[in-house]
């Protein structure tokens, strides 16, 4: 059966006037209306350009704004594919990427265009969203791909280090986001603002498309300034009902000299994941009458997993639990056979549902690695108690976050072994009280070696993002490993 779900088209005929997107930096709103036709518009551009159904990769590299919103509605009913890369890569990852994926176009601030673009894609400015087309153009119905087919292409940082990217349908979008608004409290009354940035999920989908789908409004900012989104949620013109930050971020609007706990009382919902939170964090939220959750959820898996406590005392009571299973997730625990552990008992958290990705763009290797039996394979480290409520004990193996961001350190690892002096290396993450975590390097150098810490670093800023790149180097004579080779982080150091 052939399913053509689609909000925008669907509230744009029910509620035509009422405001579907804002920009709270120029103050400007698409009603319903404005919404569904400039998606049409553009869609139909797309099926002229490249036919219908073409599943063409359409490239962004751009700060949030409304126009990634109407653009991925229009490469949805065009039948193509929409691909957000993090404007915070190098320009070699970037590329990198682009090889993966081969757009055609690419939409592009202009503080992100780099020469090296025009060499292999079509490179256009995101604001070109609001002329190209024709006015009142319609692309046909049937330019769309089935619904269990790839609309969006989210790039996830692997494990081997090499970046992986998580194929997104509409399938999985609906039953994501359906699972997020039903466990936020969204419905067509909500405003929710979006600081999280567009090429992540939580930005893309759980802080946009949620929203979307429940018929509420979406007021985009282009990122996170810690006293421009107090000014936000506590505006009585924006009535912001949710928002959705790592914990860092959480940190940062509570340390703020503008915030007080009043200027969030319109906030039905403040959601946060991408990161652990502290007790301690959790309790200043609830205690000051803040409705606060902790989740947990990756870009595999719709962007969420487990429902947050509603109720004040119980969230307190279960700090430190990432919740119960969302609507239509299914979890289980699993020791190393595979066989569920009993209450209590720590093993890797196994999930299946239909916001589950179908695997990974041009890895039909990796995707059959990552699933047993149809249960997707998180690489946590979990336990259940008698309640029901998940706890993550660890982290997949070796990966750390720094700012919200995950950092694998076998990507940082290969860069750094491009230094042809690099004897041995290990990456492992730091406590770091304004990024939560950072990298440290552990290095040791072939004999006669002169290469020094700040030339290790002065690479890595040249090949990776800056939030990957390694925040100290400690050289050292030896990385420990097992027998088998096997690096032992546990023996390094993170104090």
């Amino acid at each position: 059966m052939r399913i053509l779900f689609d909000p925008v088209k669907k509230y744009a005929e029910t509620t035509p006037k009422r405001t579907a997107l804002g920009c709270v930096e120029t103050g400007r709103r698409w009603t319903w209306a404005e919404f569904d036709a400039a998606a049409n518009r553009i869609a139909a551009w797309l099926v002229d350009r490249y036919g219908p159904k073409s599943t063409v990769r359409i490239a962004l590299l751009a700060k949030n704004h409304p126009n990634i919103a109407i653009l991925q509605f229009a490469c949805i009913r065009a039948g193509a594919i929409l691909v957000p890369y993090n404007w915070r890569l190098a320009q070699s990852e970037i590329l990198e990427l682009m090889q993966d994926a081969q757009p055609k176009v690419m939409f592009c601030d202009q503080d992100f265009k780099f020469d090296a673009l025009n060499d292999v894609v079509e490179v256009m400015a995101l604001t070109d969203v609001e002329t190209l087309g024709t006015e009142g153009a319609v692309p046909p119905a049937d330019a769309r791909q089935e619904w269990d087919q790839p609309s969006t292409l989210l790039y996830t940082s692997g494990t081997s280090g090499k970046p992986k990217g998580v194929m997104v349908t509409e399938e999985n979008a609906f039953w994501g986001n359906s699972n997020f608004g039903l466990g936020s409290l969204l419905s067509y009354e909500s405003s929710f603002l979006c600081d999280m940035p567009m090429f992540h999920t939580a930005g893309l989908f759980a802080a946009t498309r949620v929203p979307i789908l429940f018929g509420g409004t979406v007021w985009i900012s282009s990122g996170f300034d810690p006293a421009k989104t107090i000014e936000r949620i506590a505006s009585p013109e924006l009535k912001i009902t949710h928002y959705f930050s790592v914990p860092q971020m959480a940190t940062t609007l509570w340390q703020h000299p503008d915030f007080t706990p009043e200027k969030f009382a319109g906030l039905k919902m403040y959601v946060t994941g991408g990161a652990p939170n502290s007790r301690a964090q959790i309790e200043r939220f609830a205690k000051a009458g803040i409705r606060f959750s902790d989740g947990f959820g990756m870009t595999e898996t719709g962007s969420n997993f487990a429902m947050p406590v509603l109720d004040v005392e119980r969230l307190i009571e279960k700090a430190g639990s990432c919740g119960i299973p969302l609507m239509t997730v299914q979890a289980r625990i699993v020791d190393e056979d595979g066989n569920d552990v009993t209450q209590g008992e720590v093993g890797e958290l196994y999930i299946r549902g239909p916001s589950v990705t179908p695997g990974y763009w041009n890895q039909p290797e990796v995707t059959a690695k990552s699933f047993d039996n149809g249960w997707f394979k998180t690489g946590d480290a979990a336990r259940r108690d008698e309640d029901g409520f998940y706890y993550l004990v660890d982290r997949k193996k070796d990966m750390y976050i720094s700012g919200g961001e995950n950092v694998y350190p076998a990507e940082v690892e290969r860069i750094i072994v491009e230094l042809g002096d690099i004897a041995d290396v290990a990456v492992i993450g730091i406590p770091n009280e304004r990024w939560g975590e950072v990298g440290r390097a552990f290095i040791s150098l072939k004999s006669g070696s002169t290469l020094t810490e700040q030339a290790i670093i002065d690479h890595c800023l040249k090949r990776l993002a800056k939030f990957k790149v390694p925040a100290s180097v400690i050289i050292t004579d030896q990385v420990p490993r097992t027998p088998s080779g096997k690096v032992q982080k546990h023996l390094l150091p993170r104090d």
